[in-house]
C-alpha cells in the first residue's frame, strides 16, 4: 500500500498530525504550477514569497525524514496542471492510495474532489487542522438569521475560547475597544525599526524571468523579507509583542506618508500560509499581555484579536457560506474598469499614490489603505467588482480568494449589498485626512468640492450617493447623508456630479 499526500502551497502547516509520524510507505508531493502562476496575474513578491516557503517547507519534510516529490516550476515531468501532476505521479509510484487537506480556495476544492472521485483507488480529504472554525460553523451560526453580524459571531467565538474573558463576561468591561482603533499617528511615538527576513531568492528569481512568468509590482530587494517559515514566524512574532503591540491598537487604521506597516505584525503571509495558526499567534500574545500588562492596555490587545478570532475566521466562513454565487455578485451594477494607475501608482491623488506605491513596491497594504483608499475610490468611481476582485487578489503577498473575496466583494465594494458589510464603506476626502497626513501634501484641497484643485474624493462621494439612491436610500445607516444630499442646492449637486463624470471618464487625468 503506497499513499500520495499533497501539499498546497498555502498548506505548509508542520505542527499537521500528517507529520506525526513518518511510515515508510507515505510519499508527499508539492507543486510549483503555471495552474496557479496565471490564472490572476500576481505581484512579483507573492509568487517568489510562495515558492521560497514551499522549498523551505520541502527541505524541512526531507530533513525530518520524510519522502518528498517536489517539482520545480522548470520540472521536466512537471506538466504545470494539478490534477495532471498527481495523475502522472499515481501512475509512475504505483500509488494506491491519495489524500489531500481540504483547500481553503473553492476552486481548488472543486477541481480536488472531481478528481478524487474520478480515481479508482482509496482517496481521503482531511482537516487542514489551522483554523479555529470548521468550514460550515459560521453558516450553522447563523442559520434562520437575516443578517450575519461578524460582532456576534466575534463575542461567540470569545466565549467558546475563552478569550479575554471573566467567566460570561468580556475581560476590561468592553467587547470591543474599535473606538480606541482610530488614532491619527503624528510621530509621538517611534517606530521601532522593522524586522526584514533576508531570505535569498535570486534562483526563483531567474526562474521566472526564464519562464516569462507575467508578474505585477517590483522587486529590487534581492531577498524575500516576510518569515517563510516557521523560525521566522515564530521570530516576528515575537517582535511584534516586545516592539509594537503596545500601540498597535493605537494605530491600527492610521496611515503615514513615511510609514509602511506603522505597527502592524507582518505575519499575515505566514498565516495565510499556514506556517503558523491563529490559535498559535493569540496565545502567544495573550501569554506576552499577561506578564506585561501594566505597560500595554487592553485596546491594543483586544483591537490586534479581533482581527483573528473576529474578521479572519468570519470572512472564511462566509466564503464557505455564499460561494459559488457569492463570485458574481454585483448588487450596485458597477460597470466601470480599473485605472491605469492602479498598476503605477502615477495619478495626483496623493493618498492613492501612497497605497498604491506601498502595495507596488512591498506587496503589502494595511487593511484601511485597502478599504478606505483604493477600495473606497474603486467604489464611488463605480468600477466593475470583478476587475478590483483580480486586482487585490494578485497585488497583495498576503492573498488567498477566502479572504480576499469576501474582503473585497462584500466589505470594500458592497456588491453582496449588504451582507457582510451594513453599508458601503465609502468616505469623501475628511475621512482619509482624519486617519493621515496624505492630504498633507496632495496636489488636491481636501475641503473643495468643485474646482481645479478640489478633491476628487468629495465629488465622488456625493455623485455616487445620488446615483445610488435606489439601492442604497432605505439603508437606515444611510440615512443622515442622504438627508444631508437632499438639503443641498440642487445647482450644485448638477455641478457635483458633472464633476465626478470627469474623474470616472478620465481618471487617469486626476
Amino acid at each position: 500500500m503506497k499513499t500520495l499526500r499533497l501539499i498546497l502551497g498555502d498548506q505548509l502547516n508542520s505542527k499537521h498530525s500528517w507529520y506525526k509520524d513518518n511510515p515508510d510507505n507515505i510519499t508527499y508531493c508539492l507543486f510549483e504550477m503555471r495552474q496557479e502562476t496565471d490564472y490572476v496575474k500576481h505581484h512579483i513578491q507573492k509568487v517568489i514569497g510562495f515558492f521560497a516557503a514551499m522549498r523551505d517547507f520541502a527541505n524541512h519534510l526531507k530533513n525530518s525524514g520524510f519522502e518528498v516529490i517536489y517539482f520545480k516550476l522548470d520540472d521536466k515531468n512537471n506538466t504545470q496542471d494539478l490534477t495532471s501532476n498527481l495523475n502522472y505521479l499515481i501512475k509512475q509510484h504505483s500509488i494506491t492510495n491519495f489524500e489531500y487537506q481540504l483547500p481553503d480556495e473553492y476552486r481548488l476544492d472543486q477541481q480536488l474532489s472531481n478528481f478524487s472521485n474520478s480515481l479508482d483507488i482509496k482517496t481521503k480529504s482531511v482537516s487542514t487542522e489551522h483554523f479555529y472554525t470548521k468550514r460550515h460553523d459560521l453558516k450553522q451560526f447563523f442559520k434562520g438569521k437575516k443578517q450575519y453580524l461578524m460582532e456576534n459571531f466575534y463575542r461567540d467565538m470569545r466565549k467558546k475560547h475563552d478569550i479575554l474573558m471573566v467567566a460570561d463576561q468580556p475581560e476590561g468591561g468592553k467587547w470591543n475597544y474599535d473606538k480606541s482603533n482610530r488614532n491619527k499617528w503624528k510621530g509621538e511615538h517611534p517606530i521601532p525599526s522593522y524586522k526584514y527576513y533576508k531570505n535569498k531568492v535570486n534562483d526563483i528569481v531567474t526562474l521566472l524571468n526564464k519562464q516569462e512568468v507575467k508578474t505585477i509590482g517590483k522587486f529590487e530587494t534581492k531577498t524575500f523579507s516576510y518569515p517563510i517559515n516557521r523560525e521566522q514566524a515564530l521570530d516576528q512574532l515575537k517582535y511584534f509583542c516586545e516592539e509594537l503591540l503596545i500601540h498597535f491598537g493605537d494605530y491600527q487604521d492610521a496611515m503615514h506618508t513615511d510609514q509602511v506597516y506603522l505597527f502592524h505584525s507582518r505575519l499575515s503571509f505566514a498565516i495565510n500560509l499556514k506556517i503558523i495558526s491563529p490559535k498559535n499567534v493569540v496565545d502567544t500574545v495573550l501569554n506576552y499581555w499577561r506578564k506585561h500588562g501594566q505597560d500595554i492596555a487592553i485596546s491594543q490587545v483586544e483591537g490586534f484579536i479581533r482581527q483573528i478570532i473576529g474578521w479572519r475566521e468570519y470572512m472564511r466562513g462566509m466564503y464557505w457560506a455564499l460561494m459559488p454565487e457569492y463570485k458574481t455578485l454585483n448588487h450596485l451594477e458597477n460597470t466601470n474598469t480599473l485605472p491605469a494607475f492602479f498598476w503605477t501608482g502615477n495619478t495626483k491623488m496623493n493618498c492613492l499614490k501612497q497605497a498604491i506605491t506601498n502595495s507596488l513596491d512591498n506587496g503589502y497594504a494595511h487593511h484601511i489603505q485597502r478599504l478606505m483608499v483604493t477600495g473606497n475610490f474603486a467604489l464611488l468611481a463605480q468600477i466593475n467588482p470583478d476587475d478590483v476582485d483580480a486586482w487585490y487578489l494578485g497585488i497583495y503577498v498576503d492573498a488567498v480568494e477566502w479572504v480576499q473575496l469576501p474582503n473585497t466583494r462584500g466589505m470594500s465594494q458592497f456588491a453582496d449589498g449588504g451582507k457582510i458589510a451594513t453599508k458601503p464603506y465609502v468616505s469623501s476626502g475628511s475621512y482619509i485626512n482624519k486617519m493621515s497626513n496624505y492630504c498633507d501634501s496632495c496636489y488636491y484641497n481636501k475641503k473643495e468640492k468643485l474646482g481645479d484643485k478640489a478633491c476628487p474624493f468629495n465629488s465622488l462621494y456625493w455623485n455616487f450617493l445620488d446615483d445610488k439612491r435606489p439601492q442604497l436610500d432605505n439603508n437606515f445607516r444611510m440615512k443622515m447623508m442622504y438627508s444631508l444630499l437632499d438639503k443641498m442646492d440642487a445647482k450644485q449637486v448638477s455641478a457635483i456630479k458633472q464633476k465626478a463624470q470627469q474623474i470616472i471618464e478620465n481618471p487617469d487625468s486626476f
